[in-house]
């Protein structure tokens, strides 16, 4: 313990200060106490861990050329070490001798006639893979036969020489036609409430603007016709989820929404998820595939909002978790279950029903 109090005093000293105060002479006296520690100790710096020899005088100018020639001639002077035992040439041990590999005694056991053996002995490279190619066992020659035989000019038949390995052809898909939907008329005749406009098609056209997008949603409020509306991969976002959330709270006659692949959050999907029980017309929702997750907790009120939903018979979205999974898929079997119901006891209405799993 008396040992410990003598190194107390030591605690608090500022070593910079000490460093500070000495004089040249003395840090150099420091330094040559510091070459006695141990080089390889990786807790020192670089520079502490080994003398500082930047200080000493060049002896001349350095000539790579000349060091080079030097090194050479010193090597050449440097006679070779004597080797102990004389190389003289002989061999000891046991020759290595290369196993035999065992015979199948099933090819053993196979004779052929005479004319055959005799044939099939004076047959000439290109002739065995002429034979191999028409009974399709290419397999069982060598890489080096097999592409030799492939760039023979003697062998006919190298059709069977591919037989196995020749791919599948390619078959070339066109693609798919453009949209060919006129994005201001067909807005116009949802304005005007055309009858004969029953599905609004805006798929895969990605330079409509924002606005416009958020100018069907209005338009769709007043319209009596339109059943289907699509909007796949155009670049909407949460301002168009809230247009299309505030139509479905008026709309009695839409059946379809699909915004599959585009730019909504899961906040802009919980808005137009929200908009459900206010509609009673919708059968089919599809919101897959959007440019970020939606994350646990909004799959979970996706869920509970579903499980509020008496007419939605389709609802096209691929849960992250089993347990939301399931739950949705229990809503829309026991939606798809009233309407069977309704339709066998010829009601009209949305059944509400009593009891409804995990609610």
């Amino acid at each position: 313990m008396s040992y410990r109090r003598e190194l107390e005093k030591y605690r608090d000293l500022d070593e910079d200060e000490i460093l500070g105060a000495l004089t040249e002479e003395e840090l150099r006296t420091l330094e040559n106490e510091l070459d006695e520690l141990d080089p390889d100790n990786a807790l020192l710096p670089a520079g502490l861990r080994q003398k500082d020899q930047t200080t000493k005088a060049p002896t001349g100018p350095f000539k790579r050329e000349e060091l080079l020639d030097h090194l050479e001639k010193q090597a050449k002077e440097f006679k070779d070490r004597e080797d102990l035992v004389p190389y003289t040439g002989e061999k000891r041990g046991k020759v290595w001798v290369p196993k035999q590999k065992p015979m199948d005694p099933v090819l053993e056991s196979v004779t052929l006639e005479p004319e055959l053996e005799e044939a099939l002995a004076n047959a000439s490279d290109a002739e065995l893979c002429d034979i191999a190619a028409i009974l399709g066992m290419h397999t069982l020659m060598s890489s080096q036969q097999y592409y030799q035989a492939l760039g023979s000019s003697s062998i006919v038949n190298k059709e069977g020489l591919n037989s196995v390995i020749k791919p599948t052809q390619y078959k070339p898909v066109p693609d798919e036609e453009p949209n060919s939907t006129d994005v201001e008329e067909t807005l116009e005749r949802i304005k005007n409430n055309d009858p004969k406009l029953e599905e609004v098609n805006l798929n895969n056209i990605r330079n409509i603007p924002i606005p416009t997008l958020k100018a069907y949603a209005e338009a769709l409020k007043d319209n009596s016709y339109v059943k289907k509306f699509s909007i796949v991969g155009t670049r909407s976002n949460d301002p168009v989820a809230h247009a299309l959330a505030e139509m479905l709270k008026v709309n009695k006659v839409l059946k379809t929404l699909n915004v599959e692949s585009n730019f909504i959050s899961g906040a802009g999907i919980l808005h137009l998820v929200e908009a459900l029980p206010y509609n009673t017309s919708l059968v089919e929702l599809k919101i897959d595939n959007q440019s970020q997750p939606l994350g646990n907790k909004v799959e979970m009120e996706i869920v509970s909002m579903l499980e509020k939903n008496a007419t939605l018979l389709k609802f096209g979205y691929h849960f992250t978790q089993q347990g939301p999974r399931m739950r949705a898929s229990n809503a829309m079997m026991n939606n798809n279950d009233l309407v069977r119901k309704r339709r066998l006891a010829d009601l009209t209405g949305p059944i509400i029903p009593k009891v409804r799993s995990g609610v």
